[in-house]
């Protein structure tokens, strides 16, 4: 891994694609045990997550499915504090078990936002998965019970995270550079 240029930025390796990919299959085995018998779906939060949510479900090795939501709260690398739902949910929630699978949990505001709206359907239990957690940021009580790594409060990109739009490709997980 070296540093990358993203537009003006120079960004420094943090996370390789191995220790990514080992995480992912350990977070699924859990599931997998955890949501034994219970045919969860799998509501992954779009941009962002849909690389981790791929590389996940795959791992999955019980009954499940997937979808996707869309919300937005960031603009360039500081999120905005507000969310606001994009593409909204379709299926029917009514006793499903769902796994909200988020790339980067940072003040909970946006899982708050989704639990509080997908508590309106009645789901038998909600869950959350996140690829990362930035624990000195929350603002809001979340049980998360699926964290692939928790980080420190930097940004970063790749494995599906952005910075306006670019490098969501990467394999690896890059953090902001500081400056000297």
């Amino acid at each position: 891994m070296k540093t990358v240029k993203i537009k003006d930025k120079e960004f420094v390796p943090m996370i390789s694609e191995e220790e990514i990919k080992r995480r992912v299959k350990e977070l699924a085995a859990q599931i997998s045990k955890d949501m034994a018998g219970k045919n969860p779906l799998l509501l992954a939060v779009l941009n962002g997550s849909f690389v981790f949510a791929a590389d996940l479900m795959r791992e999955i090795t019980i009954e499940s499915e997937i979808s996707f939501v869309k919300l937005a709260s960031y603009q360039g690398t500081t999120s905005t504090g507000t969310v606001k739902e994009v593409i909204g949910i379709n299926e029917n929630l009514s006793g499903r078990t769902v796994i909200i699978v988020e790339d980067i949990v940072e003040s909970g505001l946006t899982m708050k936002r989704m639990i509080e709206s997908l508590g309106t359907r009645n789901p038998a239990s909600v869950h959350i998965c996140t690829l990362l957690l930035k624990p000195d940021c929350l603002k809001v009580d979340l049980d998360i019970e699926y964290a692939a790594f928790s980080i420190p409060n930097d940004f970063i990109v790749g494995y599906g995270l952005d910075y306006d739009q670019q490098a969501r490709n990467l394999k690896d997980i890059y953090v902001l550079k500081k400056e000297e």
